[in-house]
Order: structure tokens, then sequence, then C-alpha cells
């Protein structure tokens, strides 16, 4: 995917972006002009920093908003940190809040490893949603479509990063549900163990372009 198919995606979903003050489009060509080689993906959560290596002020904006990107310069890091961007009552984009990074990561999972972590975490979440009474969940195969990969990316990739963004609807199911007390003991740990292998799947996947000869 190109920078330019980049900023369309990134409008389609969220509508006008920026980064800083500069419309996304051009701030993507500004940064290729410096030498950008790569953009990486971060999805964090609280005790959970995943994809990111600092500094606090960008690991702490990344977690609040639960996902970040990675910007790999020439000389330095970039954190880029979407928040949403509103303007008087009818206004609605993307406002990516620029930060300082540090190095790549190189610990993440490989594509195999976060598959299997995947498939395990989701049998383990399905036996904990099917063991005690409650609102009957959506099977992951009966959700939209989504998750859908550039061209070039292997066919691991697109498979995994399909099915845990399809995961990923069922966990904001799970949560907006009436559970009672009991039920979100039950089903607590299982779903926060889905969660953590469903965003180290995301991440896998969407790096998976940078080790073509270890994830096909």
């Amino acid at each position: 995917m190109g920078l330019d198919e980049a900023a369309d995606h990134v409008e389609a979903v969220g509508g006008p972006a920026v980064a800083g003050d500069v419309p996304l489009r051009k701030y993507l060509a500004n940064l290729r002009a410096e030498g950008l080689s790569e953009l990486r993906l971060a999805l964090p959560a609280p005790g959970d920093p995943l994809g990111l290596s600092g500094p606090p002020s960008f690991n702490s904006a990344a977690v609040d908003a639960g996902q970040a990107a990675i910007a790999v310069l020439a000389d330095r890091n970039l954190g880029l940190v979407p928040l949403p961007d509103r303007r008087g009552s009818s206004y609605v984009g993307v406002r990516l809040e620029v930060h300082d990074a540090g190095p790549v990561r190189h610990d993440l999972p490989s594509l195999a490893e976060a598959e299997r972590e995947l498939s395990d975490a989701m049998r383990s979440a399905t036996e904990a949603l099917t063991s005690v009474d409650g609102p009957v969940q959506d099977r992951p195969d009966r959700l939209g479509r989504g998750g859908e990969l550039a061209p070039g990316y292997p066919g691991r990739a697109h498979r995994v990063s399909t099915l845990a963004t399809r995961l990923a609807a069922v966990l904001r199911l799970a949560d907006e549900r009436g559970l009672t007390s009991g039920q979100v003991a039950a089903r607590g740990a299982a779903l926060r163990e889905l969660d953590r292998a469903v965003r180290r799947a995301l991440v896998a996947a969407h790096h998976a372009i940078f080790e073509p000869v270890r994830n096909q």
C-alpha cells in the first residue's frame, strides 16, 4: 500500500486527517522526503505496551488512545497517536499527535507465534463464554468482513488479520452487553487473554511484510 492509499484509508474510516496542523497526505510526503522506510503498528493496553519503546510521554499517549504508528526515518523515529478532531458542531476528523519515539522493538511475536496464541486464546474464551448462562454471543464467521491487508502480504498474514479483526468485534460485543457481576468475573480473564492475543496477532500480521521469509 502506498502512502496515498494509506491516507485514503485513514480518511475513509475517520474523516479528514491532519498530523499536527499539516494535512495527512502532505505530512506523509514530507516524511518520505526525510527517508521514511517503515510505518510500524502499536496496539498497547494498560500494562501491555505492545509495540512501544518510549519515551514515556509517547507511551502514555498511545496507551490512552489504544493505538499508534511509528514512522521509521533515516535518523530518528516518530510516534503518531490518533485522536478525534472535532471542530464546531459538524466537523469530525482525525488529528495525529506527533511524538518522538524510541527504536523499533524486535521482541514482538512472529506471525506463527501470534497465530498459535490466537487459536489457544479463542479456544479458552469459547469455553469460558459457553460455561455460564448469558446473552448469546455472535460467532466470528457471522460477523462482517474486515482486516484486509494490502497486496504483497503473505497469505498467513491475511488470514490472521481477518480472524483477529472479527474476534475484536466479538470482544466489542461482549463489552457492550449487560452481563451480571458473576458473569463478568467468570468471563473476564478469558476475554482479557483473547484481547491480548488479538492485539498481538494484528501487530504480527501488519509487520509480516517486513519479514517475508520467516512468515511465509
